[in-house]
């Protein structure tokens, strides 16, 4: 059995442009993980019997994308209860994702998903660095530096904004 960190699933193949930017995070934190496609509502059973693996082997965090009525987050959460699952709605051509965003927030008292913004992959993958990094020195380190980096360019990008002024530094966008 092989063994991983996260899982990352989703609804169906053209969630995975998406879906790529969670696990390119999750490698620059040498975080393992494995990617599927599974349907909660097409394949049931293999569904099922992917979630049954995920309680045998380790898995600390589940993030599952999901559009439409956006089950998979929320079906995960009731079949691995106490690994935690990150929902990433997928925006949809009907309602934009609103319709996802919705089908993963409103879960029932005592089945959690967290979620995050509509098409939100790497804060996925940076949620789920931050859950994983609670017991993993290493882990808390690298999403530390990350952290830094990401304060460290916003003060560049002001002192060159200060420097040229508005109109030069849009120029340069």
């Amino acid at each position: 059995m092989n063994k991983f960190d996260v899982s990352i699933i989703m609804g169906s193949d053209s969630d995975l442009p998406i879906m790529k930017d969670a696990a390119k995070f999750l490698e620059t934190m040498g975080i393992s993980y494995e990617m599927k496609i599974l349907s909660v509502h097409r394949t049931p059973e293999k569904a099922m019997e992917y979630a049954e693996s995920l309680k045998e082997n380790g898995v600390k965090v589940i993030i599952a994308g999901a559009g439409g009525a956006a089950h998979l987050p929320g079906v995960f959460a009731a079949m691995v209860p106490t690994v935690p699952v990150i929902g990433i709605p997928i925006h949809t051509k009907t309602l934009s994702g609103v319709d996802s965003l919705y089908s993963i927030v409103q879960m029932p008292s005592g089945i959690p998903v967290a979620t995050v913004a509509i098409n939100g992959a790497k804060n996925a993958a940076i949620l789920a660095t931050s859950i994983i990094a609670v017991a993993d020195e290493n882990i808390r380190s690298k999403l530390a530096d990350f952290k830094a980096s990401l304060k460290d360019a916003v003060t560049k990008k002001d002192e060159k904004l200060q420097s040229l002024g508005y109109a030069d530094y849009l120029e340069q966008m």
